[in-house]
């Protein structure tokens, strides 16, 4: 078996930890460097979408069909003297029973659009025709910057529609009231139909992002959602074959500056899924593991085999220097 993980943000987050069983991954490996590139760029590649564009809303539903989505993700725009500043989901908690509330009343709002919440922090809408002008990054690669609304006029017209139903929302009311950032906008991205994905490589694809699982449900990949752990990942997985985990819990706290969250991170990902996977390495239960960062750089993918852990001159190094 040959598991395959994705960890976007590695390097940049691991300044304050020292894994030892990645460290010792990433020691006795092969190492492939590349383009540093976001997560996207790539899941392009992997998925082979080529030049079509990386449809993230119509990804994230399903059924998608031949209709034009778009990613509506909930966010908290903040107004600073003269400038907005975007704050994503992934800063603050949005419960599933708030999340539905608000997209039931943009539904019943827009009556030739709809919302739905295919997670409390991630929402989609199917739009009537082919709007222009919707941005291609996503609210966590935006985190804390100052942002624009420059849209295709239909499209700012209907982001203004929805920022001014949303303030008034009951439940926005209450957040505040309780001290919590408002939902007071939707950040539209992701927009098109569902490319065409050939098949995969990978046996079976294992997320918690919606995008991706998509992609292995397009390509008519066996998927399902990450597991809490690799034990428990590894009860279920069959014993042939390449299978796919994207692990990107550091993509948040990276993007929100959490320093703190980083390294508390980095240790998760170590006790849950690099000791674990370095032990059924060990054992013979794995053939190989590979670890992919996607902005790695010189070091953007390591492979390691059972045989490699024999390289005992190639010491652990701090992640950090692979920054």
């Amino acid at each position: 078996m040959h598991c395959e993980l994705v960890v976007p943000g590695l390097y940049a987050a691991a300044a304050a930890a020292r894994p030892p069983a990645l460290e010792l991954l990433l020691a006795r490996g092969r190492a492939r460097g590349g383009e540093p590139r976001r997560l996207e760029g790539w899941l392009r590649e992997a998925f082979q979408v080529g030049e079509q564009p990386l449809a993230a809303g119509a990804l994230t539903v399903s059924p998608a069909g031949e209709a034009f989505w778009a990613r509506a993700d909930p966010v908290h725009l903040r107004l600073m003297r003269d400038r907005l500043i975007l704050v994503p989901a992934a800063a603050f908690s949005i419960a599933q029973d708030e999340a539905e509330a608000l997209c039931d009343a943009l539904n019943r709002h827009f009556d030739r659009l709809a919302f739905e919440p295919v997670q409390p922090a991630r929402w989609c809408v199917r739009l009537s025709g082919d709007l222009q002008g919707f941005s291609s990054e996503e609210p966590l690669d935006l985190a804390g910057r100052e942002v624009g609304l420059a849209m295709a006029p239909e499209a700012h017209a209907l982001v203004n529609e929805a920022q001014m139903l949303l303030h008034a929302h009951p439940v926005n009311e209450a957040r505040e009231a309780r001290g919590e950032p408002m939902v007071n906008s939707v950040w539209l991205w992701g927009a098109g139909r569902a490319p065409r994905v050939p098949p995969s490589r990978w046996q079976s694809v294992s997320a918690q992002d919606p995008l991706v699982l998509g992609l292995a449900r397009a390509a008519g990949t066996r998927y399902r959602t990450l597991p809490e752990s690799a034990p428990a990942w590894l009860e279920r997985a069959p014993e042939e074959g390449r299978h796919l985990l994207v692990l990107d819990a550091l993509r948040a706290p990276l993007a929100l500056s959490q320093s703190a969250g980083c390294r508390a991170g980095v240790e998760a990902l170590e006790r849950d899924w690099f000791a674990p996977l370095l032990g059924a390495l060990r054992a013979g239960r794995v053939g190989m593991v590979s670890v992919h960062v996607p902005d790695g750089g010189e070091r953007a993918s390591v492979e390691t085999i059972r045989g490699d852990l024999r390289r005992f001159w190639r010491r652990r190094r701090p992640l950090e220097r692979y920054a």
